[in-house]
């Protein structure tokens, strides 16, 4: 899913080209991406783009009238710019918004459709659309270190949750502990203050130097490779590969359509964290610590 710093790119290379610019039509290619009905698509049709929002992981386009479309591209879910009029067609292709320089396409890989597109209509409905999490970047140490300790979750769960946490999802909060030497599984209320403080700079850090390197990439280009797996990455998706910094194989716990990646021997002192459904396996012959396997 795109996660913060992404979405920080995706709405730097829109404002380039479509604030202040008229959305002449919407093309729709799938029934079920429009979750509202009213006010009617065809409304915004013809308008001036006024400005661009992140909400959480959303992108919200606005217009006059406080009109706002929001895209949440959800896991499959990619944006691309095309020329004008560019065709709307292939199972993957949702839709197509066509403005004088080019067309936004709207599109989502595999066969699960969650990504979504709704058209509100002022503040209060937008505002339904925010989680809540809190932006980490204009929150102080005091504020980060409350919000955190509000749920006793694990360091993973809270990080990406959005009710608490604006903008973090699976792929760099794996990125985060690792840089900040933390076990994914570490209780948020039983943390030590030290630990807190190093995640949150941790955070803030992680976070600043993917969108700036998103940005360089990128240039005055639009980006077309967005994904959750980066080669230069220290830990997310490289199970089994070599961690940068010590050099001990990456380890991960695998749940449901996720996984958590992480160094034993940087974050859990060399113990290996149980596999819910390999743990209870092997059970006795699961290894306890990296120098086991």
């Amino acid at each position: 899913m795109p996660e913060l710093p992404d979405v920080t790119i995706y709405i730097e290379a829109l404002d380039r080209r479509i604030v202040g610019r008229p959305l002449e039509r919407i093309r729709l290619n799938s029934p079920f991406l429009l979750r509202t009905y009213d006010p009617p698509i065809s409304t915004v049709e013809g308008q001036v783009v006024r400005g661009l929002k992140r909400i959480g992981k959303r992108i919200a386009i606005g217009f006059d009238g406080e009109l706002w479309l929001v895209i949440h591209l959800m896991i499959a879910g990619r944006l691309h710019w095309k020329p004008p009029k560019a065709k709307l067609a292939g199972k993957y292709n949702l839709a197509a918004f066509d403005f004088p320089d080019g067309t936004l396409l709207f599109t989502e890989a595999g066969s699960k459709k969650r990504a979504s597109l709704h058209l509100l209509r002022g503040a209060a409905a937008l505002a339904a659309q925010d989680p809540g999490g809190i932006d980490v970047f204009a929150a102080t140490a005091g504020e980060f270190e409350t919000v955190l300790r509000s749920h006793n979750h694990t360091l993973k769960r809270a990080l990406t949750d959005p009710r608490l946490f604006s903008g973090i999802g699976n792929a760099y909060s794996d990125e985060i502990l690792h840089r900040a030497r933390l076990s994914p599984l570490a209780l948020t209320q039983k943390l030590p203050a030290e630990d807190v403080g190093r995640l949150h700079e941790a955070v803030r850090v992680v976070l600043t130097e993917w969108t700036d390197r998103f940005r360089a990439e990128v240039g005055d280009g639009f980006p077309e490779k967005v994904t959750a797996f980066r080669p230069e990455m220290a830990v997310h998706g490289k199970f089994g590969m070599p961690c940068p910094d010590c050099g001990s194989p990456v380890q991960r716990i695998r749940y449901a359509e996720n996984e958590t990646n992480y160094c034993a021997r940087c974050q859990t002192g060399g113990r290996l964290l149980a596999d819910r459904s390999l743990s209870r396996l092997l059970k006795d012959d699961w290894p306890r610590h990296l120098d086991d396997l």
